[in-house]
């Protein structure tokens, strides 16, 4: 009896509280990547609350321009193609704005954007398009163990230049890219900087994860260091997010007005069969 009244005693020791928000007002969100031959295009949302909807809000009244490295400005159209959102396996990435032509770029091509709604909110964002790193060389070695158990790591092999500050994006795609290998997730997706290689020979390696006959296509870009910095604080976001133990993580860009980044894809590939 004295248990139970115990226990009916507990409901009154909770009380509700009301936590009052602040204002939320909501940034415009900005992911463009360039990529020479390819036809512009970028991803424009809007930024929401922690703990509203995870579905991307995509505003209609956005207008963007690309100024182009002579100072010709190409305006790019809203036109999205939402089936992106959602769909995770065909490799097509979102946008909401794209152009009609392929980008023509070089190294030291600089190229800036503007992206304006009619609430007020302006975003704008400068990139580089840095010279492409040769990869030297990639090698890779298996296990001791036979069946399936019988693995390879992979080493790319390059060379970083004399000036410091110099990073790099490193893609791995397992798989024969004539069947859509590359529209896939990597296998492999990493992000180094040259702080301490400068100017030396640089190894990238992976663990054990290839098989025998598995084509590996390894492709490095040159990317600046707002990039860099971009998914750098990306992950950290992501790996913070809903631990109670971690300090909040900003997301760091290039994007002035807003939040996000602006950068050209400088890349070199090669591919390698595994024997």
């Amino acid at each position: 009896m004295l248990v139970l009244l115990a226990l009916a005693g507990c409901g009154k020791l909770q009380n509700d509280i009301n936590v009052p928000l602040p204002t939320y007002n909501a940034d415009l969100v900005v992911e463009c990547y360039l990529e020479p031959g390819k036809v512009p295009s970028l991803a424009v949302t809007t930024s929401v609350p922690y703990l509203s909807a995870v579905l991307p809000q995509v505003p209609t009244d956005v207008t963007v321009t690309l100024t182009m490295p002579n100072g010709t400005q190409v305006r790019l159209p809203f036109n999205p193609n939402y089936k992106a959102l959602v769909d995770t396996t065909s490799g097509v990435k979102f946008h909401s704005h794209i152009g009609t032509t392929p980008l023509v770029a070089k190294s030291g091509d600089v190229f800036k954007l503007d992206v304006v709604d009619t609430k007020g909110r302006h975003a704008t964002a400068t990139t580089t398009m840095l010279a492409p790193i040769t990869i030297d060389s990639v090698n890779y070695k298996f296990n001791d163990k036979t069946g399936t158990e019988r693995k390879a790591y992979f080493l790319t092999n390059f060379r970083d230049p004399p000036a410091l500050d110099d990073c790099y994006r490193l893609q791995l795609h397992k798989g024969n890219p004539a069947k859509g290998a590359l529209l896939k997730s990597p296998e492999v997706d990493m992000s180094v900087e040259d702080r301490l290689l400068n100017g030396q020979n640089i190894t990238l390696g992976t663990s054990y994860r290839f098989y025998p006959g598995d084509t590996v296509t390894a492709t490095l870009y040159h990317i600046e260091r707002a990039f860099y910095r971009f998914r750098q604080s990306v992950r950290d976001a992501r790996q913070a997010n809903g631990n109670p133990f971690a300090n909040p993580s900003a997301v760091y860009g290039n994007v002035e007005g807003g939040i996000g980044i602006f950068a050209v894809l400088s890349a070199t590939t090669t591919q390698k069969i595994l024997r």
